[in-house]
């Protein structure tokens, strides 16, 4: 690959966000997402387990994690990984803050203060420069992470989603008044993507960084063109979702984006057709209507595999389901004994993982449907969590006022 990319998106038509991109200083490409990293060597961190109680007596003191970051007042609802150097977390809680902070020693290296309401979404930018934080009454901010300094503040409806470009200093989100908002950071250059009237609930840009597909609460799902401002697609209807959209992600060349519903149902979308070429049900049977909606098993995550043509879907009843790509075969069924909250494949392996409501991380092998791994230590349900590029490491954001680092270790490692 060419070390110099040109990058000629003009997403709003004044003048070129960025004429070129650096792939040595900068981010990797999208297509690119294999990158060898330095080992991230942690330091002893002495555990504190005063206090603490589980429902499981036998599992009340097992606590596999490598550290415990407990800045946390409240319920940790989200946290990201810095994608230049997967060095740096970002999580946002229930007590009004973000905190980005070091993986291997819980250093504190910017308290993000201001919130008047929860924090549900924490990202970094691109190249790690910037973390942008928003809470659920629509306050948003972007902080440069170096200078510690806020560059930037918009208040938009309730918050749903907020995501960065992949190449760009340009941020999107998703209101519950069905707008998707997109800023150049930190001018504050402006656009929105306007739909009927109904909660924008998931969005993703697509690797091109020309699209972003969104799901609305309809069941609507739109592939935006950036630049032009137009819905280049509308998949609704007999093909579409008959309930709200959860959760959706794209494959690794954005040729392929598979949406999650409470409808019970994965749907798989040709983003340059905007044809449903695929849906998966643990039913195999038809579509449920509107009002059989709230009997679905509600599709919690959804994910493909880089390296072989299966997907998973996460389910509201703790199924994992594994699905052969081009036939939509159910190949394997992993039980959960609670919900499943999200789930993550690794980036160049068969390995899935798993976080659940009953507070546990679970790695997956999808060749085989085994359970690889499982790690205890939260208290209260896992509500998000991420994996670094090398999968050797896992930071979860629980419940129970903490944010943990598992180390992944497999005897195939």
């Amino acid at each position: 690959m060419d070390n110099m990319q040109e990058n000629t998106v003009d997403l709003f038509g004044d003048e070129e966000i960025i004429e070129v991109i650096d792939l040595n200083e900068m981010e990797p490409d999208p297509d690119d997402l294999a990158d060898d990293l330095d080992d991230v060597d942690f330091e002893d961190a002495a555990e504190d387990d005063e206090g603490w109680e589980t429902d499981n007596e036998m599992e009340e003191d097992q606590d596999d994690s490598e550290l415990t970051f407990s800045k946390h007042t409240g319920s940790v609802f989200c946290v990201s990984l810095d994608p230049a150097t997967n060095t740096m977390a970002v999580t946002g809680g229930e007590d009004d803050k973000a905190y980005v902070w070091r993986v291997s020693n819980g250093e504190v290296l910017l308290e993000c203060t201001g919130h008047k309401d929860s924090v549900t979404c924490a990202v970094f930018s691109h190249d790690s420069s910037m973390v942008a934080t928003g809470d659920m009454g629509g306050m948003i901010k972007v902080w440069k992470v170096e200078t510690k300094a806020e560059v930037w503040s918009f208040e938009v409806g309730d918050l749903e989603w907020l995501e960065w470009h992949p190449c760009a200093p340009v941020l999107l989100a998703g209101t519950d008044d069905g707008n998707v908002w997109m800023w150049k950071i930190p001018s504050g250059d402006c656009k929105t993507f306007q739909s009927s009237a109904c909660q924008a609930t998931s969005g993703k840009v697509l690797p091109d960084g020309k699209r972003a597909v969104v799901g609305y609460e309809d069941g609507t799902v739109r592939v935006w063109d950036l630049k032009q401002g137009n819905a280049a697609h509308v998949i609704k209807g007999q093909d579409g979702h008959k309930g709200a959209l959860t959760c959706l992600a794209c494959n690794k060349d954005g040729s392929l984006v598979l949406t999650g519903s409470v409808d019970g149902f994965a749907k798989l979308v040709n983003t340059a057709t905007g044809k449903v070429v695929g849906a998966f049900s643990l039913e195999g049977g038809k579509a449920k209507g509107p009002q059989e909606e709230t009997d679905a098993n509600s599709v919690e995550a959804v994910g493909f595999c880089n390296i072989l043509p299966l997907v998973a879907v996460a389910y509201l009843d703790g199924t994992l389901a594994i699905y052969d790509l081009a036939t939509q075969v159910l190949r394997h069924r992993c039980q959960h004994e609670a919900g499943i909250v999200n789930l993550q494949w690794e980036e160049s392996s068969s390995v899935v993982s798993t976080c659940c409501l009953d507070g546990a991380l679970r790695l997956w092998d999808a060749r085989s449907g085994s359970i690889v791994a499982e790690y205890l230590g939260h208290t209260a349900e896992i509500l998000n969590f991420t994996i670094n590029r090398e999968a050797s490491l896992a930071i979860t954001a629980s419940g129970d006022n903490q944010a943990k680092v598992f180390c992944l270790q497999r005897p195939d490692r």
